[in-house]
């Protein structure tokens, strides 16, 4: 099952940035998690701000895996009128680098007469609301470790020229990339109501396995994990645990539980979960896929 998630509330955000985009703005800031940075990635936004200056924003780059955060900033600053850096919001004093990447990506802005306007968005529990306070220098946004906190636009100034038009945290209406939709839910960006756990932590299993199977057997006293079957990771988990129930079976919803905390806690270490050529691999599967959809729902149709 897919991983879906879009209350009513994200309509009224992404309505609210198509009018600041339509009133002005001179760079748009997208705020990505550094733990995965192509899936937090909104397509719509990019549709939203088309033609905009834009600076990706890798957050929580403490907790992400330094290899991969390079390849990924990488490959952002390849792309035309992008710039990408990463940082952890609760980093001192992260404005200056804010502003001195937004001068470079709109060199013609700035000044009294010609201020620089900035739109910051990102997706739910990306860290936006740290870093405002941080910004600001005081509790300007409120926060938690909980998607959808922000709902309301403001307006904040970072210089005397620099504005900066901060937004709710908005994912997209469907998420056609299946495996993002699972690895957005395991980061906490998604509403907790609207995924199954167990589904979820076998998802993040499977990923995590390849490239971090050491650090399961670290963290779970295991051997062999690269060549384990998820459901019977998950097993494991749970047993080594202590998370039995009578019968000698395993209580599977709390083993996921405690997957999907360590992973969030960072009790794994700094992971990234996808690399920009695997991600590229999924989004293309996903893009043939939803072509054969359409196909389909157009030759049923026509019937």
């Amino acid at each position: 099952m897919a991983v879906q998630w879009f209350p009513g509330h994200m309509h009224v955000t992404r309505k609210a940035i198509a009018e600041r985009v339509k009133l002005g703005i001179d760079v748009a800031i997208e705020m990505l998690d550094a733990r995965l940075p192509g899936s937090s990635a909104n397509p719509l936004l990019a549709e939203l701000t088309a033609g905009k200056p834009a600076l990706k924003l890798l957050n929580k780059q403490d907790l992400a895996d330094p290899a991969r955060t390079a390849l990924w900033l990488a490959h952002y600053n390849a792309q035309p009128d992008t710039r990408a850096i990463a940082q952890d919001a609760s980093e001192p004093a992260p404005a200056a680098r804010l502003v001195d990447a937004c001068r470079a990506l709109a060199p013609l802005r700035g000044g009294m007469v010609k201020p620089l306007r900035v739109l910051i968005c990102g997706i739910p529990n990306v860290g936006k609301s740290t870093l405002i306070n941080t910004l600001m220098g005081k509790r300007a946004a409120k926060t938690g470790n909980e998607a959808g906190i922000t709902r309301i636009e403001q307006c904040l100034v970072l210089a005397n020229d620099v504005y900066l038009f901060d937004t709710p945290g908005m994912l997209w209406p469907r998420v056609l990339v299946p495996q993002s939709g699972y690895l957005l839910a395991a980061s906490g960006a998604i509403g907790r109501n609207a995924y199954d756990e167990q589904e979820v932590a076998l998802e993040l299993l499977e990923v995590l396995q390849p490239a971090y199977a050491d650090r399961l057997e670290a963290r779970y006293r295991l051997s062999g994990v690269a060549a384990m079957l998820p459901e019977d990771l998950l097993d494991a988990i749970g047993r080594q645990r202590g998370l039995v129930r009578s019968g000698a079976r395993v209580d599977l919803q709390k083993a996921a539980e405690v997957v999907l905390n360590d992973f969030r806690a960072t009790a794994l270490g700094r992971i990234t979960l996808e690399t920009p050529i695997q991600f590229d691999g999924w989004r293309a599967a996903a893009e043939i896929a939803e072509a054969e959809r359409l196909a389909r729902k157009a030759e049923r149709a026509a019937r």
